[in-house]
């Protein structure tokens, strides 16, 4: 997500001096790869980049490719075939033995519907969207649709006429289908081979960090480089500050009993207890638990959680602990503050990716799964 914030912002500096720029995007991969279908990489007629197709290994080919793009105003699919041992021959040595295509494309400042605009109108509320490519692996050597249509809501906006007019029909219908699944790369071999890559663009996950406390500092600056949205939420005034605080979005100030009403939930919110105040905790757990939260962490020992949970339950409060976390964090040996915030959002990130957290290189087969 932070990538897409980090284009997106880009864009309007490129836009307002009038850099010319393409945007390079990984629509499949096939084996093993560095990034995954929808990483993508602003490039400037400069060579300036903006995001990653890769670990650093595409990015010098993909940067010539894109200035040429530019330079022709026409866009195109670049394909990395990296099965071959000899992968020195593409001057790029990637060494990760997949195949990776990735659609280049020209921007036009003055369409509104470019494939960053449509980005940007992806992420411009809190809606979970499907941003739709269309490529040709086939006809790769011709010039390639690209990102033409984003469905936001049940509504689906775009270059709708860059598309045949029954291919569309498909597509639609496959985006109003798949409106709470996943990312999906389909073929239609009946419309001249080519592949939809449908991209389900979910919003900036929310943090809401009730603790304005100096350990909390460091998971703040984190949480910020990571792209989260932070809101802190606390009861006293000389802590939760924006000089102590300045990447928070919003700050809220108020007893236990107040804040929770003020908040916007969300399948993409997570919450943290860290105010080490186990009474105001207790009372905004309580109200938290009317929400479908994937993660609620609790800092501290787990007798602390059974204990508020012991209280909750007496009050004849039922509880389904599958979103509690506590003590919350991966268990990484974390000491400071620091550390444990790393922990913690580490242990963040592999809840909302259905994740478990473990050694890399016990995973069998490719570090990203294939999208079907």
């Amino acid at each position: 997500m932070k990538e897409f914030q980090s284009i997106i912002q880009a864009y309007d500096l490129y836009k307002s001096s009038g850099k010319k720029i393409a945007l390079a995007t990984v629509v499949h991969v096939d084996g093993s790869a560095y990034r995954r279908p929808g990483a993508r990489m602003l490039v400037s007629e400069d060579g300036e980049l903006t995001g990653a197709i890769s670990g650093g290994c595409l990015e010098g080919d993909a940067l010539r490719k894109a200035q040429s793009v530019i330079f022709k105003q026409k866009s195109m699919l670049v394909t990395y075939d990296t099965t071959d041992e000899d992968d020195q021959k593409f001057g790029v040595g990637l060494g990760c033995n997949g195949i990776i295509q990735v659609l280049i494309e020209p921007i036009d400042y003055s369409d509104e519907l470019n494939s960053v605009n449509l980005l940007k109108m992806a992420l411009s509320d809190r809606n979970v969207s499907t941003l739709v490519t269309i490529f040709s692996i086939k006809n790769s050597r011709s010039e390639q649709v690209g990102t033409v249509i984003l469905s936001n809501n049940g509504i689906s906006e775009g270059h709708l006429d860059k598309v045949d007019p029954v291919l569309l029909e498909s597509i639609l219908a496959q985006v109003n289908d798949r409106d709470s699944m996943g990312s999906l790369i389909k073929s239609y071999p009946e419309h001249d081979s080519v592949q939809v890559f449908y991209e389900k663009v979910k919003p900036p996950t929310r943090l809401l960090l009730f603790g304005a406390g100096n350990d909390t500092i460091p998971l703040s600056q984190l949480a910020d480089i990571l792209g989260f949205e932070l809101i802190l939420i606390d009861g006293r005034a000389n802590q939760a500050t924006k000089s102590r605080f300045p990447k928070a979005k919003t700050i809220i100030l108020g007893t236990a009993n107040e804040v929770v009403k003020n908040l916007e939930i969300d399948s993409q919110t997570v919450a943290l207890l860290m105010t080490h105040n186990f009474e105001y905790e207790c009372v905004v757990l309580e109200q938290l638990l009317q929400f479908p939260i994937p993660y609620i962490g609790i800092l501290g020992p787990k007798k602390k959680s059974e204990k508020m949970i012991q209280r909750l339950e007496s009050h004849g409060i039922s509880i389904e602990k599958d979103n509690l976390y506590s003590p919350m964090g991966l268990d990484i040996g974390a000491e400071g503050s620091e550390e444990i915030a790393l922990s913690i959002l580490a242990e963040i990130k592999a809840v909302l990716a259905g994740k478990n957290g473990g050694f890399l290189k016990d995973k069998e087969g490719p570090i990203h799964e294939e999208i079907a």
